[in-house]
């Protein structure tokens, strides 16, 4: 079953002309012109039940505005939505039974009041029974470690107490979706940690979908097999974070330090046929590149090693940072093609 099935999805704004000066400002009370801005064209995606998907781009690509679509707060001006089967803002009262929203700069807990009143309330709103509810506040404070904060005002939390609270806030009706905007934001990274690990459980345990959007791309890394990328309102890469790796990684990088003088062209003889590129800032340490595509990691450093008097080896790829930088870049994620060596 899919959980959420998006097809020719697009959001339209009118946005208004301010005129320059008191004689424009006047002109504006009598006429106002429009611009109409286009935030989200005609994507389409399906998110199978209990998939994690990492929905990415830059500010201003229309991620918050899918996810508002998403979650009903927003009106789409074309297209068609289903989540859990539902139209969501035609749906709106069933259908936020079965969703747990999360936005990492907006609270849903009440400022001055105790954490477990505001849960209290939550189960009112969603008109959970007591017994299930006792239930999944228990489970959900074993998870979150949320216990010994459940009194206190969430004025005087702490950014990673509050985030725990309103993770288990989103969840307490049981979702079976969870849209999560930004989570980690401001956060420390050993919360970040905390919660990376705790959306995993859920998602093990329960088979919760989940949606994330996110700058750190260390979330994405941590927790999204599925990567849906966004530039100015339009899908350019839909798939999965490991191919997305394999198509724009530029390949490994090993970097050996070296006990004496060693001359790149001593590197270049041994490694004569392997489809490497060496380079080099002194006689006492080397870079070898080797194209992605190339499982000759063990070839290379076995011409070298028993040769030369190695003191230290390190392997390095390019990482998912680097690669989205360079996506953004170009505005494309059309496949590069490397030229061989």
């Amino acid at each position: 079953m899919n959980a959420i099935e998006v097809s020719g999805l697009r959001k339209e704004f009118l946005v208004q002309k301010n005129k320059l000066g008191l004689k424009g400002a006047f002109q504006d009370l009598f006429r106002r012109e429009y611009n109409r801005l286009t935030a989200v064209k005609d994507i389409d995606f399906i998110i199978p039940q209990g998939e994690i998907c990492g929905y990415i781009g830059e500010n201003g690509a229309g991620k918050s505005t899918t996810i508002k679509m998403l979650t009903g707060i927003l009106v789409p001006t074309a297209g068609d939505i289903r989540v859990n089967g539902y139209v969501p803002y035609k749906d709106r009262e069933i259908f936020v039974r079965g969703i747990g929203v999360v936005f990492g700069q907006r609270s849903q807990l009440w400022w001055d009041i105790g954490v477990i009143e505001s849960f209290r309330l939550l189960r009112k709103v969603y008109r959970i029974s007591e017994a299930d509810f006792k239930r999944r506040l228990d489970d959900l404070t074993d998870m979150l470690q949320i216990g010994d904060i459940l009194s206190r005002p969430v004025r005087k939390l702490s950014l990673g107490q509050r985030m725990r609270c309103e993770l288990a806030a989103s969840l307490l009706h049981n979702p079976s979706i969870l849209f999560l905007d930004e989570p980690t934001i401001g956060l420390d990274i050993v919360v970040k940690t905390e919660i990376r690990e705790f959306l995993k459980q859920m998602n093990r345990t329960y088979n919760t979908t989940i949606l994330l959007t996110t700058h750190d791309l260390q979330d994405i890394e941590a927790l999204c097999s599925r990567v849906i990328m966004l530039d100015d309102g339009r899908i350019i890469y839909d798939g999965g974070l490991d191919d997305l790796k394999l198509r724009w990684g530029k390949g490994k990088e090993v970097w050996l330090q070296f006990g004496e003088p060693t001359p790149i062209a001593r590197l270049q003889q041994l490694t004569d046929g392997l489809d490497v590129i060496w380079t080099s800032d002194n006689e006492f340490s080397a870079k070898v590149i080797i194209p992605r595509g190339q499982e000759i990691i063990s070839q290379v450093l076995g011409s070298v090693v028993g040769q030369i008097d190695i003191r230290d080896v390190k392997i390095t790829e390019t990482n998912t940072d680097e690669i989205v930088r360079e996506i953004y870049r170009t505005g494309s994620a059309t496949v590069q093609v490397v030229p061989s060596t």
